[in-house]
């Protein structure tokens, strides 16, 4: 695992839990945020799996 990944991952978990918290205070505007960071964390692991598998393959 690459930084991006374990960053990626990190983001993603604490976006569900600002999205949950938005949820239990009834706020939108928490939950708006919480989703916008899921999406985040996702692109960034995302970039992490690219730059891995790159990195496999000019290993080889």
């Amino acid at each position: 695992m690459n930084k991006d990944q374990v960053k990626g991952k990190a983001k993603e978990v604490g976006g569900k839990v600002q999205q949950k918290v938005g949820e239990l205070a009834d706020s939108d505007e928490q939950q708006l945020k919480g989703l916008k960071r899921q999406v985040e964390g996702k692109v960034q692991k995302k970039i992490g799996d690219l730059k891995e598998a790159v990195d496999d393959i000019t290993d080889k």
